[in-house]
């Protein structure tokens, strides 16, 4: 018994130390060399950070760009991207975020394929802004070629499958990259993504128009109103709220109280936050209406910090990707500071000239619906940004599922199925892989 017992703690020990071996000292991952190869990269600054708990490494890296790439020799900037590292082996995940890129999390997408994770943070958004704004090279073709530059840097170090993937206005770029550059991934998944053909889009008010049942409509036009008809009860309330929040309106606050209530329409069906029961009625408090308008609108997209921060967008949108207005005929008796045209373009860059170039879109759609394979395509039926969602056609192999009921928080893991089901057995015919089915969260 006791050369048993001695045996077993001799294999105990072997184990124990070829387990911490494998682990490297301090318990940390064996080297993978993936430092020294993104050293090696040109025009590449590294610096290794903590990783998400799904990875095993990551790294904020600072690429060199052209912000023009048509003269590659011409001024420069530096767009910041995350890489988190799993396996060489597994496929890469390019998430073409459209604004800022936030640090170190890891997307739906990348979980479902247990993948590998670049991060890429727009042009002229967070710290990738060049010094001089020259807006004319913030368009879809100069970031697609941004994007097809890291691609081409990064392919190869991760030889596997790559799918280029974005939410919302993060789905655009995805779809632009493909557009632009179909090759550089084999795969696009695009989420709640619009596809506008108007500077300021028509389909979205028949949308809000016809969504859902009539009696919900007029219950949000009549909460709407009742908001504005009791302005001088909450004009001081909204006063000190932006007070707390540190708010300032370069529009002013009583016009930036008007634009939250005409926004209100297209904030309640866009998040889904609030079903209509919710919705206060004629007997609720002053308080009671403005911390509903806050919950489903709110006022910080037309605080000096957030018109600041969406600048980039707005030029974007009111120069090649569309956006929308607001229709303020129901409210026209009510209004004191939003102009009868009451416009999302007071938002953009001033005294920039804001053309827009309606054929930009027409050929992304023209191409999506002649070339564009392998495409998902997720949307919520009750999303505001549906009403100008892709339409797949006829031609190519791209699939489209709507959530019913679903918002712009709809994503692969939210829908019922069979449309989960359809999601990710499309995706693993085309990525020819088997993807392990995970329940409901």
């Amino acid at each position: 018994m006791r050369r048993i017992f001695i045996l077993s703690q001799v294999i105990f020990l072997v184990l124990l130390f070829a387990c911490n071996n494998s682990r490297g000292r301090g318990g940390e991952v064996p080297d993978s060399g993936l430092h020294e190869r993104l050293l090696s990269l040109p025009g590449v600054t590294v610096k290794k950070i903590a990783p998400d708990s799904l990875f095993s490494e990551a790294y904020e890296l600072r690429i060199e760009q052209p912000l023009d790439h048509q003269n590659p020799g011409g001024e420069k900037f530096t767009q910041r991207i995350y890489l988190s590292h799993r396996d060489f082996a597994r496929p890469m995940v390019l998430v073409t975020e459209g604004y800022s890129a936030k640090k170190n999390y890891s997307l739906e997408l990348s979980k479902i394929l247990k993948a590998n994770q670049i991060v890429v943070e727009h042009r002229y958004f967070g710290e990738s802004r060049p010094d001089s704004l020259k807006w004319e090279y913030l368009n879809i073709r100069q970031a697609a070629e941004d994007h097809h530059r890291i691609v081409e840097l990064f392919k190869p170090i991760y030889k596997g499958k790559w799918i280029n993937t974005g939410i919302s206005k993060g789905g655009q770029t995805a779809m632009f990259h493909r557009r632009f550059y179909p090759d550089d991934v084999e795969v696009s998944v695009c989420y709640v993504a619009p596809l506008n053909f108007a500077q300021e889009e028509p389909r979205i008010h028949r949308f809000l128009e016809t969504v859902d049942g009539a009696e919900c409509r007029e219950k949000i036009k009549q909460f709407q109103r009742r908001v504005l008809k009791q302005r001088d009860q909450l004009l001081p309330l909204a006063k000190w709220y932006s007070k707390g929040k540190g708010y300032s309106y370069p529009m002013g606050l009583e016009m930036a109280f008007e634009y939250a209530v005409l926004e209100y329409s297209f904030a309640f069906w866009q998040w889904g936050a609030s079903p209509c029961d919710s919705i206060p009625g004629e007997g609720a408090s002053p308080d009671q209406l403005l911390d509903h308008l806050i919950k489903v609108a709110g006022f910080d997209l037309f605080s000096e910090a957030d018109v600041k921060y969406y600048e980039p967008f707005q030029y974007q949108a009111y120069t090649e990707i569309g956006y929308y207005n607001y229709r303020t005929a129901d409210f026209a008796d009510l209004l004191k500071a939003a102009p009868p045209n009451a416009s999302n373009r007071i938002l953009a860059p001033q005294n920039v000239p804001l053309a827009f170039r309606p054929e930009v879109m027409r050929d992304v759609h023209e191409w999506i619906q002649t070339e564009g394979n392998n495409m998902l395509f997720i949307y919520g039926e009750l999303d505001t940004w549906s009403a100008s969602a892709v339409e797949t056609g006829g031609k190519t192999n791209a699939v489209k599922v709507v959530q019913k009921g679903g918002s712009h928080k709809t994503r692969i893991n939210t829908l019922p199925e069979p449309g989960r089901e359809l999601a990710l057995s499309t995706l693993e015919q085309w990525l020819d892989m088997k993807i392990e089915r995970q329940p409901y969260q």
